[in-house]
């Protein structure tokens, strides 16, 4: 069988077709069910025109047809593209329009969102998912039809090569950027992840994340190369911790893969001395670093569970992990992020373009069979993003330059120092801060603006933005937060937002941006004092 990212439930179908596949709401989906509403999805794509290398968009809140989308799509041959449904239309436009979705699998909720799609210019040839065809904007197909659609033999024509998804990341001139993504390179990271883990059939693995979010991937793909089960959490688990404790012990999840913020939520409100987690074995978590205060104290809670730390860029997937100490060993000191995987190649390279001594800061570059094809239609950035260096034999090596500045210690252990462009992570999404800047600047009274990232009390990273007016302007701070929330995520958009008279500059007329993120985290220092 082909190397495919849907081979992998179909081979868990052909000898256990009965098993759980995904769960969500308390209903399941077997790998037998999951491989036959995939293989007619595929064809009613294939039937509707789509061809090998298509993008499809996915605009649907998370359940169980998300699943069969996100298979039927690659059996068609095509690429899903995850779209966020609480992203703001311009943004959903926008990037519909850069790589080209003209069909799309959504669901009636969605409909405000691609109608208003469609009337923005968007030419859609399909909108799979509406219950009643006539409530589909355009040329609408139900589920109804869908899973009552013929198999067709051969649908696929993929191979590994090929695309399997593309995840939008923040980008720093104001448009987002498409991180494109093959079967080779999401199965290479999905089997290393299992093997880590050692990830089983008997193994219930939370999917936490938006499909958006690179963490999705290792929660559907290392879990279908297991045969376990994918447990979905919905949005309404997600935002209450003791909800997500309770699906917890009701799911009786074995492994739970989420951002350090969801998780210092659940230590802090999730009441788990309530709970029986003991089935609980692996406690993952990346995206952001996790608090040693807010890890300990989840760590004391989930005596029985092992916990660890894995980092990577959206563009290689799992670059590195760290499997968190005996409680009280952990230190208050920044976790490291850890050692790579047993397919990444790692190279630390200081501001010279030289290797790194020992214990020296660097940037990161990683060559593994995790990492990207590219960027989608953007091969200025494939450019920066990729070095080509002496290979060991005839052919060059490739490595993705992750921007993170990291040290090694004794033992290879790396630990992350920052980044070296202005990119952050907030609530465990990327953000450029750059893109937002740019947004604020687009608003006709806004001059000058700088945004910034400030720690916050719950150990991640908050925006910050302060603007200066045209003079004689009158717009307000919800007026430039509205104009910001047309072409941002709700994640990008800042907290603060104040209008000044000036920015502070450096000795070359620059924004000085540490006074500003100074000032802030004063601010919040006193509001903080204030309360107590």
């Amino acid at each position: 069988m082909l190397y495919l990212l849907h081979g992998s439930i179909e081979r868990v179908a052909e000898r256990a077709p009965e098993r759980d596949a995904v769960r969500f709401g308390g209903a399941a989906l077997t790998y037998g069910e999951l491989a036959d509403r995939a293989g007619r999805l595929a064809s009613v794509l294939k039937d509707r025109g789509v061809v090998r290398g298509d993008r499809v968009g996915i605009l649907a809140n998370k359940g169980l047809h998300s699943a069969v989308a996100i298979y039927g799509i690659m059996k068609a041959g095509a690429a899903y593209v995850p779209l966020d449904p609480m992203a703001p239309v311009d943004r959903l436009v926008m990037i519909a329009k850069d790589c080209g979705i003209r069909h799309l699998v959504s669901e009636a909720a969605r409909s405000p969102s691609v109608r208003a799609m469609i009337d923005a210019g968007v030419a859609l040839d399909t909108v799979v998912g509406f219950e009643e065809q006539a409530a589909a904007p355009g040329p609408g197909v139900s589920w109804e039809q869908v899973f009552s659609a013929p198999i067709a033999s051969n649908v696929t024509g993929a191979t590994e090569l090929d695309l399997a998804y593309i995840l939008y990341t923040s980008g720093s001139t104001g448009v987002p950027k498409g991180v494109v993504h093959t079967h080779r390179s999401a199965l290479a990271f999905a089997e290393v992840a299992a093997q880590t883990y050692g990830l089983r059939a008997e193994d219930r693995v939370t999917n936490h994340a938006p499909l958006q979010f690179d963490l999705s991937t290792l929660d559907y793909f290392a879990t279908a190369v297991a045969g376990g089960t994918t447990i979905v959490v919905s949005e309404a688990h997600a935002r209450l911790p003791a909800s997500l404790a309770q699906l917890l012990e009701e799911e009786r999840v074995s492994v739970l893969y989420a951002v350090p913020l969801a998780l210092t939520q659940l230590a802090l409100n999730g009441a788990l001395e309530k709970r029986d987690l003991s089935h609980l074995r692996w406690v993952l978590f990346g995206g952001e670093p996790f608090p040693p205060k807010h890890l300990k104290a989840l760590m004391r809670a989930l005596p029985g569970a092992r916990f660890s730390n894995i980092y990577g860029p959206t563009e290689v997937n799992g670059v590195t992990h760290w499997e968190v100490p005996p409680v009280e060993t952990v230190s208050d000191d920044p976790l490291p992020i850890g050692n790579p995987f047993a397919n990444v190649d790692l190279m630390i390279v200081n501001e010279q373009g030289d290797r790194a001594l020992a214990g020296d800061a660097g940037e990161l570059w990683v060559r593994s069979p995790t990492m990207m094809q590219g960027y989608w239609g953007r091969s200025d950035l494939d450019a920066t993003a990729i070095a080509t260096t002496e290979g060991v034999g005839p052919r060059p090596s490739e490595y993705h330059r992750t921007g993170d500045l990291v040290r090694a210690e004794s033992g290879g252990v790396l630990h992350f120092l920052g980044r070296k462009d202005r990119q952050i992570k907030t609530r465990g999404y990327r953000v450029e801060l750059d893109e937002v800047e740019f947004v604020f600047l687009t608003h006709p009274a806004v001059e000058s603006a700088a945004v910034y990232g400030v720690p916050d009390a719950m150990g991640s990273t908050a925006i910050e933005a302060s603007v200066v007016l045209v003079p004689g302007s009158s717009a307000t701070v919800n007026e430039l937060i509205a104009h910001a929330g047309k072409m941002l995520p709700r994640y990008a958009l800042p907290e603060n937002v104040s209008i000044v008279d000036a920015l502070p500059r450096t000795g070359t007329d620059k924004i000085d941006r540490t006074a500003l993120r100074a000032q802030a985290l004063s601010r919040r220092n006193m509001a903080m004092a204030d309360k107590t």
